[in-house]
């Protein structure tokens, strides 16, 4: 498996020479974890099974790769350099399309994004474990299943197919991924299924010497959130999303690192300054998440903003929110730009939160400009023209009106009035979290199940089975 990946860039260049065809697996667009390792691994596969030019293509630009921490840690805990990776901008698969000689497969996704729908025509193959949005073809293979992992189905088609593909390097990648996916196979975390258990079975069983789930679990949940490496700027970046009402852009990112700590990075208030006047933003908002040694989650909330009057706006919106209570207490934070405050209702995740900054951003007066479909759904434009002027020494942003149209949002940009648009980013998809982050099933723990419990819940599915048998018995 490491000279398949090692040979990759040589095998491309090669191929593209003697204009040969090139078989592209493609992950998704967010290349977390279970995108790299299921497109590494079925192009592996295919490659030693087909013995055709087959290459695995992570679907982000090598410059976004260092925020996908849990990807770069396991990479390098199995000694697989990022270098020898192709990423998505470093392969014109557009040409190779015109060119007759792309072949293309999808992993963690079965949907392409509308840039790339030309490129429809060459997909032969699809594996994916989210609900279907797609049509199936007699032209293209299908297999999807509600499965914890898309890592899983890779792992059955290996060993159903080929099983001596499959060598230890190779099975703890594939390992380690259903195990972070299925969060540690926990089954009250509502994410494994029978064949995500199934297949991390098969895979202890052929290599015994596999790591211990939980040991992988710890090592990667923790790399996941392990920003220490990142500028200010990556981690903002690392998972964010951006809403957009009137001429108001509002980025929200979550940071996994006590706010104090982050607030005394060297330059910190530079550093918001300047990312906010280069991706247009007028406000900032990070929520922080750390977890104390109980496992237990602590956030805290920023707001940052030149404009005083919209810091403060949101921020009354956020102290006074009912839907949730987020249970707001302040803190001194030197730079006047920012406002800190400790949040007390820990259960109050980004996406609790998102509606209380939807419902500010649509009370603000920011009409002029916005564009609405005739339908009164946001209509998809490209990003506008820059709408504020920006001091260099970052000390004042003056805000204007936008010369021809409002600002736009994330994926695919929208525009509006009184709606409000919110996706995730375009230049980032966020990555997936199986964590606290986002509301995990797991937020308020694990059930409380006593004996008692037990015997009274097989004590109603009994009285309903006598019931039904009862019913069946009168209608006969």
């Amino acid at each position: 498996m490491e000279k398949f990946v090692r040979d990759c860039s040589s095998d491309l260049q090669r191929s593209k020479r003697s204009a040969s065809e090139i078989h592209v697996v493609l992950g998704n667009e967010a290349c977390d974890l279970d995108s790299m390792v299921s497109a590494i691994a079925l192009a592996c596969f295919l490659a030693k099974t087909t013995r055709k030019t087959v290459i695995p293509v992570l679907n982000i630009p090598r410059s976004e790769f260092a925020l996908r921490t849990e990807n770069t840690y396991f990479l390098n805990e199995n000694q697989i350099s990022e270098d020898w990776l192709i990423f998505k901008n470093e392969i014109d698969l557009h040409e190779l399309h015109q060119s007759g000689l792309l072949t293309l497969t999808l992993v963690d996704h079965h949907v392409l994004p509308r840039k790339d729908q030309i490129l429809e025509e060459a997909v032969v193959d699809v594996i994916d474990h989210r609900p279907l949005e797609r049509l199936s073809s007699l032209s293209c293979g299908l297999t999807s299943e509600l499965v914890g992992s898309c890592a899983t189905l890779i792992t059955e088609r290996i060993l159903k197919n080929a099983p001596e593909v499959l060598d230890k390097k190779l099975a703890t990648l594939l390992y380690g991924t259903i195990v972070l996916d299925c969060v540690n196979m926990a089954p009250e975390a509502g994410k494994v299924t029978f064949k995500d258990t199934e297949y991390i079975s098969k895979l202890e069983a052929k290599f015994p010497d596999l790591p211990s789930r939980h040991q992988l679990f710890e090592s990667l949940q923790k790399a996941k959130f392990n920003v220490s490496g990142l500028t200010t700027e990556q981690m903002l970046l690392k998972d964010m999303k951006v809403l957009s009402g009137g001429n108001t852009r509002l980025a929200i990112s979550v940071v996994y690192l006590k706010l104090e700590a982050f607030l005394q990075r060297p330059n910190v208030c530079q550093d918001l300054c300047e990312f906010c006047h280069k991706f247009k933003y007028n406000i900032l908002v990070a929520m922080t998440i750390s977890f104390n040694e109980k496992n237990e989650p602590f956030r805290q909330i920023a707001v940052y903003s030149q404009s005083g009057q919209l810091r403060e706006q949101l921020c009354q919106t956020l102290e006074k929110a009912q839907n949730p209570h987020l249970n707001l207490s302040s803190f001194r934070c030197p730079p006047p730009e920012i406002r800190a405050y400790l949040q007390g209702n820990t259960l109050a995740s980004r996406k609790k939160v998102l509606p209380i900054i939807k419902d500010f951003l649509n009370n603000l007066d920011c009409k002029e400009g916005a564009v609405c479909a005739e339908n009164g759904e946001c209509e998809l434009e490209d990003q506008g023209e820059q709408f504020e002027r920006f001091d260099p020494a970052c000390s004042v942003l003056y805000e204007e009106e936008p010369q021809s149209r409002c600002s736009s949002v994330l994926q695919s940009r929208h525009q509006v009035t009184e709606d409000l648009a919110v996706e995730e980013d375009v230049r980032l998809p966020p990555t997936p979290m199986n964590s606290l982050v986002e509301g995990c099933p797991l937020d308020g723990g694990l059930p409380k199940l006593t004996a008692e419990d037990l015997l009274e819940k097989f004590g109603q599915i009994a009285d309903e089975e006598d019931m039904e048998e009862s019913n069946l018995n009168m209608r006969h």
